[in-house]
């Protein structure tokens, strides 16, 4: 099965790790799945230093696209019609995270087809 690893434009509306010019510019964020890892697991990594990763199940973030939702350290809900909400909380604080809802979908269509993919040897 295949990595999916699609960039997406997201503004950090608050992050103590990542100190940006213009709070209003959106960002690169790395939304990543692995199907040979886990499965049910999707990665976001963050920029700046250190490049925080972020794992959580897929059905989370599916899930925080209709209906606020939350599991241990991320909480994701929609915001309007067009926006979603990720916060990530840490030791160090919390990262809010705005993504554009449509960039989120397309992430998640492509992750169900990498797992429906076939195993060839």
């Amino acid at each position: 099965m295949s990595v999916v690893e699609q960039y997406a434009r997201a503004h950090i509306i608050t992050e103590t790790a990542v100190p940006l010019i213009d709070e209003l510019q959106a960002v690169p964020v790395t939304l990543r799945y692995d199907p040979d890892g886990d499965p049910h697991c999707v990665a976001v990594r963050l920029p700046g230093a250190g490049g925080r990763e972020w794992r959580f199940d897929r059905r989370l973030l599916e899930e925080g696209l209709r209906s606020p939702a939350g599991s241990g350290e991320v909480r994701v809900w929609p915001c309007g019609r067009v926006q979603t909400i990720v916060e990530f909380h840490s030791a160090q604080g919390v990262s809010v995270v705005q993504f554009e809802r449509q960039a989120l979908l397309r992430f998640l269509r492509r992750t169900y087809t990498a797992a429906a993919e076939p195993v060839t040897h």
